[in-house]
């Protein structure tokens, strides 16, 4: 049973668990006995649409059936913290795996796994529509009177997290002060119309006609493209690196399983599907330069002092950085 969900609260978990949002055909194999349920942020469901068949080739995966849930990063872990069932995990970023940690649903040592605990990588891109009318070519450009801005909001979409510390990272690799990025950030969020809960929706959103540009995965820009939809997209020189993990609970129903699944996740087959989908491979072999080029000024989450300090300085719902520039323009800080 496919399960595809736009957002919710965790408040809302115990009635999840009854009803599923949006019906779709069974990922079956061949009627095996072992089954598990993985709940991922929105913007990689067309990758695992197309690695859950490829794992159940396998022989730790023959006979498993699964049970898929999307939706924003944050809203995701919410759920399973307040009681959505998940075998794994496969989230925006590591402070929602973390914060699983913490309610005792992931053991603490996920990020001990290869390549740290991820699955994939991307690179915050600036989808435009085709041919670029508007020449967005740089961060600067998206703060220019009369441009319309679309991202979703930071406090529900890890993706937006992302996009919050690209745009910011990248004023501070331009030289400029951390007022200055602050700054930045102020005018940038007076140009944004459009503040949807989660990554998907927000291209949804952009693919209606909403915006002169969207802050985005890359992936999500490539799987645009792919679609048929008319977008182009701009790496800027300063970007920031994403990095997305994967994790079995504790909860799991069938760890074995579980383990195998997120272990196949690494594995050179499911990365080359990741890679079809415009995701990075975490194995920095299997990176193609040619559609991946590497941007002159990317720059990592770390440069910041790491997620457990970028969230409480910008993205903390009563005091941070984000919040106060919310407030000032009467945009919403809920998380759910």
């Amino acid at each position: 049973m496919l399960w595809t969900r736009a957002a919710f609260g965790a408040l809302a978990a115990a009635l999840l668990a009854t009803a599923a949002i949006g019906c779709g055909g069974s990922s079956d194999a061949s009627g095996g006995s072992g089954k598990l349920t993985l709940v991922a942020y929105s913007t990689p469901q067309e990758a695992y649409q197309e690695i859950i068949p490829a794992f159940q080739k396998t022989t730790a995966g023959k006979g498993v059936k699964f049970t898929q849930s999307y939706g924003a990063s944050g809203e995701q872990e919410r759920a399973v913290e307040g009681g959505l069932q998940a075998d794994v995990v496969a989230l925006s970023l590591a402070p929602d795996i973390n914060k699983l940690v913490k309610a005792g649903l992931v053991d603490a040592s996920w990020d001990k796994a290869p390549y740290g605990g991820f699955v994939t990588n991307s690179v915050v891109v600036l989808e435009v529509r085709k041919g670029n009318p508007k020449h967005i070519k740089t961060w600067a450009d998206l703060v220019k009177p009369g441009v319309d801005v679309i991202t979703p909001n930071p406090f529900t979409s890890g993706g937006a997290k992302w996009n919050v510390m690209a745009a910011y990272g990248a004023q501070i690799a331009q030289g400029k002060t951390p007022a200055q990025a602050d700054d930045y950030l102020s005018k940038l969020f007076k140009n944004v119309s459009v503040l949807d809960k989660s990554a998907r929706e927000a291209g949804q959103t952009f693919s209606s006609g909403k915006g002169d540009v969207l802050i985005a995965y890359e992936n999500e820009a490539i799987t645009a493209q792919q679609k048929g939809q008319k977008v182009d997209y701009v790496i800027p020189d300063q970007t920031i690196l994403i990095q997305n993990p994967a994790a079995v609970t504790s909860k799991a129903k069938n760890p074995t399983a579980a383990k195998s699944f997120v272990d196949f996740l690494r594995t050179d087959e499911a990365q080359k599907i990741y890679a079809k989908h415009g995701y990075r491979s975490v194995k920095k072999s299997l990176v193609e330069t040619a559609k991946f080029p590497n941007p002159p000024g990317l720059f990592e989450i770390t440069k910041f002092g790491g997620w457990s300090k970028v969230n409480d300085e910008f993205f903390d719902p009563s005091k941070g950085k984000i919040a106060k520039i919310f407030q000032g323009e009467g945009k919403s800080t809920a998380s759910g």
